[in-house]
């Protein structure tokens, strides 16, 4: 996912008033809502200048995906753990927080599954598109890129292509690279590889077309997740960033997912 990355507010008219609010299933983030539909009202998504997530960041992906090609932005507060995506829960000042906020335009990646049985699945991801191990046995695949072999055969657990902001998620737990969002690449990242051993993944760039096919699928059957979407006994999967597909996110002023992927990488 690349994105398109706005310095200034991304509003010029006053606070937006008509705000939408969704919540996680937890206790913190439903009070979270009564608290604040009591306090500044709720309309339908559909009919708001900004919808209010209330959770982390997982069901925050989920309200992103949900609002793709609505126009609508969308504005998290963490009622989670990690709350990369989020904003920090304050009820307070809300509308003002709203209309200083700055923006960032994501793009999905573009997963197309193709199965032992025959059947298609496509499905968009706003994190990765990660392949791992049916079984006990490591997998064996094959990796093009742009239709050009690059790995002839890679032995894992799997192996993972992460939009940039996806990068300090999964991608970054199995030892990938983080990747700014203006850097326009995706980084492809091995999942514990024996063969090669020391090979650590490479960055693509975001116009790359990525296709995995599985080497000995019967022996060695693969899935493919896209986000939280899982395909079973995959034989090929193509992956590539889809521009046709849009969400802003909106974040605190000092707080962009710019600076928070800046931060990370000086992190402990």
């Amino acid at each position: 996912m690349s994105s398109d990355i706005s310095d200034s507010p991304w509003i010029d008219s006053g606070p937006p008033s008509k705000l939408a609010f969704v919540a996680a299933p937890t206790p913190t983030a439903r009070t979270g809502l009564e608290r604040l539909v009591s306090r500044y009202g709720n309309c339908a998504p559909a009919d708001a200048e900004v919808v209010v997530c209330l959770g982390g960041d997982g069901f925050m992906l989920e309200t992103l995906r949900s609002m793709m090609d609505h126009d609508v932005p969308v504005y998290g507060l963490n009622c989670g753990s990690v709350g990369f995506l989020m904003n920090p829960f304050d009820e307070d000042g809300l509308q003002k927080r709203l209309k200083q906020s700055q923006s960032a335009i994501l793009h999905p990646l573009h997963m197309r599954a193709t199965c032992e049985d025959g059947s298609i699945h496509e499905e968009d991801a706003l994190n990765d598109v990660f392949l791992f191990r049916q079984t006990r046995q490591a997998a064996k695949i094959r990796i093009d890129i742009d239709r050009r072999e690059r790995m002839p055969e890679l032995i894992c657990d799997g192996v993972l292509i992460a939009t940039p902001a996806g990068s300090t998620a999964y991608n970054l737990s199995a030892h990938g690279p983080i990747v700014p969002l203006s850097g326009n690449l995706l980084p492809l990242t091995p999942i514990s590889a024996f063969r090669p051993r020391r090979w650590r993944g490479a960055l693509l760039p975001s116009t790359a077309i990525v296709t995995f096919t599985i080497l000995e699928k019967e022996k060695r059957p693969v899935a493919a997740v896209a986000d939280s979407t899982e395909i079973r006994d995959v034989v090929e999967v193509t992956v590539q960033e889809n521009r046709e597909r849009s969400v802003m996110v909106l974040f605190d002023q000092g707080q962009t997912l710019s600076e928070r992927i800046i931060t990370e990488q000086f992190s402990a």
